[in-house]
């Protein structure tokens, strides 16, 4: 049976979405959205997003398969694609903010006058345990620590967004090799769910540059739940404001962790590209 599909980006991390409503399980196969995202005989895209029924009193229920096949807790940049989808799907019936059940806990993205999407990502999780890291004792904080990859001593701080990450502070971002130092920090031992890692440029204390390499993505134009991160790491060690701006390669990002409630929001753009038909 032909699956009508739409393809959508936030800041250039693209999606092929799949209205999903009238199943609880995925209507692919993860092998099938390795095809689908492969860029020169597929669609092409980071990963395929599900809106499916909800759960425990939320509005919908968000499943995404990597370009890889494998399955991540939750996208920060999906999600926004996918508030925005939900929201064309729905038409005049349409709210401005919903509640998705995800792998990693209920996110609440809410779509703005102004087109952004601003997105209640939670509370970082920041035990070794929670991530997860060897990198220090399971009831303690992976904070400025030292880790051997790629023939280089890192200093890094872990945190989990509900999926794990890994972000360094760098000189000049652009001049780390990405595809060699990536998937060496994505399969090191250390991450025993492997890992995303970000590593970040302090422009000034609000203003930081970011390229990340995703775990079953690799590199991509922007990771949401990256950004959150790596914001919440340089607070830790004294770089970062607690609202500071990401500038990605696909565009920029407003990162916010309140004080008084320990929650991080995210702000930034989703954008509806095509639609189509998967044919048999």
């Amino acid at each position: 049976m032909p699956i009508e599909f739409a393809k959508y980006h936030g800041l250039g991390n693209d999606f092929i979405l799949i209205d999903n409503r009238h199943s609880s399980e995925p209507v692919i196969t993860p092998e099938q959205a390795v095809d689908l995202c492969d860029r020169h005989f597929g669609i092409g895209a980071d990963g395929v997003i599900f809106a499916l029924p909800g759960q425990n009193d939320t509005d919908y229920t968000m499943r995404i398969f990597n370009s890889d096949g494998s399955e991540p807790e939750m996208c920060g940049n999906g999600i926004r694609c996918l508030a925005k989808f939900i929201a064309d799907l729905e038409g005049s019936e349409a709210k401005t903010q919903y509640r998705l059940h995800t792998l990693a806990g209920v996110i609440t993205p809410e779509l703005r006058s102004d087109g952004q999407v601003k997105v209640d990502m939670g509370v970082p999780r920041l035990l070794a345990a929670e991530i997860p890291t060897t990198l220090a004792a399971a009831d303690a904080k992976a904070i400025d620590v030292p880790i051997e990859v790629a023939d280089k001593s890192w200093s890094v701080t872990c945190v989990s967004m509900g999926n794990p990450h890994c972000i360094t502070f760098v000189d000049d971002v652009s001049a780390v090799a990405l595809e060699t130092v990536g998937p060496q920090f994505e399969h090191n031992k250390a991450f025993p769910q492997r890992t995303n890692t970000e590593f970040i440029e302090v422009v000034r204390s609000d203003y930081v540059k970011m390229r990340v390499w995703e775990r079953g993505a690799g590199v991509t134009l922007a990771c949401g739940t990256g950004a959150c991160a790596a914001v919440v790491a340089g607070v830790l060690v004294g770089k970062c404001d607690r609202a500071t701006a990401v500038e990605l390669p696909g565009g920029v990002l407003e990162i916010e962790w309140a004080e008084v409630s320990g929650r991080i929001y995210m702000t930034g753009p989703a954008q509806r590209v095509f639609t189509g038909c998967i044919s048999d």
